[in-house]
């Protein structure tokens, strides 16, 4: 059965309706339903009725009310049975459950509430605490909507920004993809030497940035760059810096000069650097610094230029297995103008190697925090002495995991290794 408000009753003969607007009474009792029906209906709430507990659930299966009034003790199923039942339905909304009862004892009520019920009504019913209690039961109504439409929200706002996120990390592993492919060689074997590369990111993307390039001259030249910070738009720098010494567009290489023969030579290793920090400097809207080695290798005598712009020395092993570490150090390239570089020379005999490692190797800490160090390096690349070729960056790298005590190191990492065998006999 179902009440509605009379079309012409006044608007201040009710409170205003907002969060419950349909009420469903439980009662085996027809003139207790009567009586509560048309009290309710008066105050304009939409009622519907039931005789017993199980017509009640059928009614909630069908539509769920905002507010049912039941009887506690009802033939067949009991109100707070029918009470337990509801709550184990499931339903995104939430019912405000009230019991009227003739008990008073606090055991008694404590079972109510174990059911589920939200209060009590004690029978024969005042309107006026009715109302009150309806009234109350609104609020919690009222609260219970407004928690979950903010929790509709977050969830929606979540969900929104998990698909921001992964287009993002699709973009990311584009971008990822699309830096490694500046590495194009990871090895590349002269008869001179053998040349091992390796390029590995804290994130998707990082600042590191490491290559090569031939010259016309028999000169073999490296660059190593550390780009500051970390993510995209250091890697967007790496990227740009990579067109100035690029090996597939020696025209636009600016360590590379054109000869009258048509020929690419070597410039000098501490010219380049100034150059490239002017180019920085005036031409550049970044924020971003970076550290920089460049070397020519003279495949013939085995006589290393370098030019060191904040990067971490060259190490050099030689073929009894010793390990030296030295270099000029340098000022980062892209925060003063005016700054002047030099350049040293190392020798390269049969059998020595080089080794040029970012400061994501030396800086790398251990779980207490402390970082592994130039020492701690030279004793690793000792303990590495007969490792060979791209194995050796290979090795490096489990040391440095095994250090660290995880493969996930907070810096990026990269490195080159150049084996000097000598010049071809004959």
């Amino acid at each position: 059965m179902e009440h509605r408000q009379p079309s012409g009753q006044a608007a201040g003969d009710a409170p205003q309706r907002a969060a419950a607007n349909r009420i469903l009474i439980v009662d085996d009792s027809r003139l207790q339903r009567r009586i509560l029906s048309k009290m309710l209906g008066n105050w304009g709430f939409e009622v519907k009725e039931a005789e017993s507990g199980a017509e009640a659930l059928q009614i909630c299966r069908d539509e769920m009310p905002d507010l049912i009034v039941s009887d506690w003790i009802m033939p067949g199923m009991s109100g707070i049975e029918f009470c337990s039942a509801l709550r184990e339905m499931p339903h995104d909304g939430y019912a405000y459950f009230i019991l009227l009862t003739s008990k008073s004892e606090k055991i008694e009520i404590a079972q109510g509430l174990d059911s589920g019920a939200d209060d009590f009504l004690t029978k024969p019913v005042d309107s006026d605490e009715l109302r009150a209690r309806i009234t109350a039961g609104e609020r919690i109504l009222r609260m219970q909507r407004e928690l979950s439409d903010k929790n509709r929200l977050v969830s929606e706002t979540l969900g929104e920004l998990q698909r921001v996120y992964d287009l993002l990390d699709q973009d990311l592993l584009e971008a990822k993809k699309l830096q490694q492919s500046l590495l194009r060689e990871r090895q590349r074997h002269f008869d001179e030497g053998h040349l091992s590369l390796m390029l590995r990111s804290s994130g998707h993307v990082g600042g590191d940035l490491v290559g090569f390039f031939p010259t016309d001259d028999g000169q073999l030249g490296l660059f190593a760059i550390d780009v500051s910070g970390h993510g995209i738009s250091s890697a967007l720098m790496t990227a740009r810096l990579a067109g100035y010494l690029s090996a597939a567009a020696p025209d636009q290489n600016i360590a590379l000069a054109l000869q009258p023969n048509g020929k690419y030579h070597a410039n000098r290793p501490e010219e380049v650097i100034e150059k490239l920090n002017d180019l920085v400097l005036n031409e550049m809207e970044t924020e971003h610094y970076f550290t920089l080695l460049l070397a020519f290798v003279d495949m013939q005598t085995g006589c290393i230029t370098i030019a060191q712009a904040g990067h971490p020395h060259p190490l050099v092993q030689r073929a009894d297995g010793s390990v030296e570490q030295s270099g000029s150090g340098g000022f980062p390239v892209g925060l003063l103008e005016g700054v002047t570089f030099s350049q040293f020379e190392v020798t390269l005999a049969p059998g020595d190697r080089l080794l040029l490692l970012s400061d994501g190797v030396t800086e790398c800490p251990d779980p207490s925090g402390e970082m592994l160090g130039e020492e701690g390096l030279n004793e690793v690349i000792l303990r590495l002495a007969d490792v060979r070729q791209a194995a050796l960056l290979e090795a490096l790298m489990w040391e440095l995991s095994d250090f660290a005590g995880t493969e996930e190191f907070p810096d990026d990492v990269s490195a080159i290794l150049f084996e000097y065998s000598g010049p071809p006999s004959g």
